[in-house]
């Protein structure tokens, strides 16, 4: 696997952010969260090694932060 495209949301009951994955083949996914950024990269990093065996871990991970968009009109 090349890439996995981890989704962020922020939880709106505790405020942090909360990232997963769902495996294409229904095979289960990755699920985690952290307080910050920072933090939740180095979840993610973790639950990736955790998840994948060490010759099919994906050569890049990228996030998709989800979020609503404010637009303001007068």
């Amino acid at each position: 696997m090349d890439e996995i495209l981890i989704v962020v949301e922020k939880c709106p009951e505790s405020g942090y952010l909360v990232a997963s994955w769902d495996e294409p083949s229904g095979g289960g996914g990755i699920s985690t969260q952290a307080a910050d950024l920072r933090e939740l990269q180095g979840a993610v990093d973790d639950a990736v090694r955790c998840h994948f065996e060490l010759g099919e871990r994906p050569k890049s991970i990228r996030y998709h932060f989800v979020s609503d968009p404010v637009l303001a009109t007068t």
